[in-house]
């Protein structure tokens, strides 16, 4: 069953086109990862799904409803995690999310219990009473998280959540977010210029450049548009001879055998049972394997053979975030 379904989405400025009629689907409970370089029209697609803006053309229908005829009904089953932290530094945690509650029109006994359930589920019900302004960014973005879940969506959105945060941070906002998704089947939509984040969290991930869907896959299968369905490993054979190096080289599913050193070999296959085929033939020349190691491309070579490494400027200002987002809230309120 599909949460998400996107059809031609487009959306034109004064003549410019940031996003060229994508298309593509998110399943119920998956994590899907939207990359592209600063102004490849990822922040524009997240804010018409969030019916922050229509789009010119094409059509949306986020939890089965259209975005524009029923944009309502849309932020009802969806959470924005904006990429801007929208709290009050002067307010507690727990009146920040008490505040954010209430334009839900959540009744006060169900809004309490709800804050205090949050606010245990990421660990900082001691701080519920500390002002957000004495915060770390860490802890800052785990209550901006659990801020968007206020409602129970069916949906999050989060836009570069881990921006900015230092190390330790990052791994507990990462965590977190797989929590949420595991735990309570959240569907999400994830922004990042992280590849190794993409690649921990998504199911699926779409990369869009110059406004237009350039690939759209799972992980491994995104790989293999750099690799050819070519396999690189590295071994490290102390006692490499050169019979064993020659039946290598002769075998149908080797591609190219480079060796570095004396004892190193990169050895490029293709075929599933290739690497069974390599070990015996090292094993019948008695070769002693000290290290093995598989060389997959990376997320982050698809990124860059994809998109080019041009990193081109935003269309619109990040500093809009909190206005976007303020304008999202506000159509809550009845």
């Amino acid at each position: 069953m599909n949460e998400i379904e996107v059809r031609n989405l487009t959306k034109k400025f004064n003549g410019f086109t940031a996003v060229d009629h994508i298309s593509f689907d998110v399943k119920k409970g998956a994590i899907f990862g939207l990359l592209g370089p600063n102004g490849a029209g990822k922040s524009t697609t997240m804010r018409m799904l969030c019916t922050l803006t229509k789009p010119t053309e094409g059509s949306a229908k986020v939890a089965g409803y259209d975005i524009v005829s029923e944009d309502a009904k849309v932020r009802d089953h969806i959470g924005l995690v904006a990429e801007k932290l929208i709290m009050y530094n002067e307010l507690t945690a727990w009146e920040n999310l008490k505040l954010y509650g209430k334009l839900y029109n959540l009744p006060d006994d169900k809004l309490e219990k709800r804050v205090d359930k949050l606010l245990k589920y990421v660990r900082m019900e001691k701080w519920k009473n500390a002002r957000v302004g004495t915060f770390s960014t860490g802890m800052k973005q785990k209550i901006n998280v659990i801020r968007a879940m206020i409602h129970e969506p069916e949906i999050l959105f989060l836009d570069e959540p881990t921006l900015g945060l230092d190390p330790q941070s990052t791994v507990e906002i990462r965590e977190l977010i797989r929590r949420i998704n595991l735990e309570l089947g959240t569907t999400m939509i994830l922004t990042t210029h992280i590849m190794v984040e993409a690649d921990m969290l998504c199911n699926r991930i779409g990369i869009i450049d110059k406004g237009r869907i350039v690939a759209l896959d799972t992980s491994p299968n995104l790989k293999k548009l750099v690799s050819g369905g070519v396999q690189t490993m590295e071994f490290e054979i102390p006692n490499l001879s050169s019979e064993m190096l020659s039946e290598i080289k002769g075998m149908s599913s080797v591609v190219s055998v480079v060796q570095e050193k004396d004892t190193h070999l990169k050895v490029r296959t293709r075929g599933e049972n290739t690497f069974d085929a390599l070990l015996e033939v090292i094993r019948k020349h008695g070769g002693k394997i000290r290290t093995v190691r598989n060389l997959e491309p990376t997320l982050e070579d698809v990124f860059i053979h994809l998109t080019g490494r041009e990193m081109r400027e935003e269309t619109a200002s990040k500093n809009s975030a909190g206005r976007r987002h303020r304008r999202f809230m506000s159509g809550r309120v009845r």
